[in-house]
């Protein structure tokens, strides 16, 4: 079973990238499902042809989906939703309001990415790529968890027994304030329960991959960096980067002459900034990207001609294996640790060029490092070369609060659930 989740810009060529891997994950015989997760769907455009919001056969052991956001909301919150909207309305909300002020902000997003969860547990799919929304909206995935234990703790700080005891008396004494029944906390609990499962897949890199889609562009280039940088900070496995659009050196007309060299810079850059990730490269073609012709051409140039499960053309391999980045606390301080392997610890020189940037060169040898929020307010106390990684000292100065941004707590989906159970249980 394998996941591939494609992110990265608006506009840079995910939902492309996304359809040509299916088609040859489905020529390799694969049982294989592409989502799109984009509330802007143009996955039907990439094959021209209607997809709708359940499973669509578009091919032999190919099928789509462009998921309904409304639809996946009313599944995984809709209980919920409807006592919040009579609690707040209770609170003097208009209707209206009151509707918008109850959903959980990045419940959209994160309740189509929940479907991948139902699929792969289904048992019916070899692989499921994943058409994600822009860089932004995929990158909320990370924090909601903490979001969700937050806003449980405080919008439902009761439990069930408590709630059981005080209905009757509430009843009695003319309270009218809206209690939530048993199934409003079954139904917290239950997703809890489903963010539990959709994030041990989706961080499991023996089942599931993201890979970052660009342009050779300066500015697109920087916002995979930052994409890049998160995904390894919450240990999500990045085996790819896919450059889209590469002006073709052959052409001779003098107006593309600045634009080659601009992407050319740029593509020294890329490789650079996400070494030692494989950068796979996608000419500007000819012709519109769109069908099945269109989308097997996309597959050559990226996985190669040969058909093969198993080989250098099967997309569902993992192109990197490994830790290329880790960030991780020691004795109250904060480590970057980066893969530099025989390496003369002389020959390492670092310094910054923004605040949120770090540069290290190593001879002719450039990579820039886009610095999580954490790391970018601290200063850089040293640096030493241990066991072929390259490990940078961030200080913590006394007063700033300490954080462990990469994981979440061992056991922390047990207690948020045991909180919802309280003395039922």
């Amino acid at each position: 079973m394998r996941i591939l989740l494609y992110t990265g810009k608006g506009g840079v060529g995910k939902t492309s990238m996304s359809a040509a891997t299916a088609v040859r994950c489905a020529d390799l015989g694969y049982r294989t499902v592409v989502l799109s997760t984009d509330p802007a769907h143009s996955l039907g455009d990439s094959f021209d042809r209607r997809i709708g919001n359940e499973l669509t056969s578009l091919a032999p052991n190919l099928w789509g989906q462009e998921i309904d956001l409304l639809h996946q909301m009313d599944k995984y919150w809709g209980r919920v939703q409807d006592y919040l909207n009579v609690l707040f309305a209770w609170r003097g909300m208009e209707s209206l309001v009151a509707e918008e002020t109850s959903v959980l902000p990045g419940m959209e997003e994160l309740a189509s990415l929940m479907q991948i969860t139902h699929l792969a547990e289904s048992g019916n799919y070899d692989v499921i790529v994943i058409d994600a929304a822009p860089t932004g909206s995929t990158l909320q995935l990370l924090s909601f968890p903490e979001m969700a234990r937050w806003y449980i703790e405080k919008v439902f700080p009761f439990q069930r027994k408590t709630i059981q005891l005080a209905r009757p008396f509430m009843k009695r004494f003319g309270g009218d304030m809206p209690l939530p029944e048993d199934d409003v906390f079954d139904s917290i609990e239950e997703l809890i329960d489903v963010l539990e499962r959709t994030s041990a897949l989706l961080s499991n890199g023996k089942i599931s991959s993201m890979r970052l889609v660009l342009n050779p562009e300066k500015m697109v280039v920087k916002e995979a960096q930052r994409a890049y940088t998160y995904l390894n900070l919450y240990g999500y496995a990045v085996d790819a980067v896919v450059c889209n659009r590469v002006f073709p050196q052959h052409l001779a007309d003098d107006y593309f002459k600045q634009w080659k060299q601009s992407q050319q810079d740029n593509l020294q850059f890329v490789e650079e900034a996400f070494h030692p990730l494989p950068i796979f490269k996608i000419p500007f073609f000819e012709q519109e990207l769109v069908g099945e012709t269109m989308l097997r051409r996309t597959a050559e140039e990226v996985f190669g001609a040969e058909i093969k499960q198993g080989g250098v053309g099967d997309p569902t391999t993992a192109f990197y294996v490994g830790s290329p980045q880790q960030i991780f606390a020691q004795n109250g301080n904060y480590v970057l640790s980066i893969p530099l392997p025989m390496l003369e610890r002389d020959q390492v020189n670092l310094h910054r060029s923004v605040v949120d940037e770090l540069i290290i060169r190593i001879g002719n040898w450039k990579r820039n490092i886009a610095l999580p929020t954490g790391l970018a307010r601290l200063e850089i106390a040293g640096a030493e070369y241990e066991e072929d990684r390259l490990n940078i000292l961030f200080e913590r100065e006394d007063d700033e609060p300490e954080v462990k941004p990469q994981e979440l707590q061992p056991n922390r989906w047990e207690m948020l659930k045991s909180r919802l159970r309280g003395a039922a249980g």
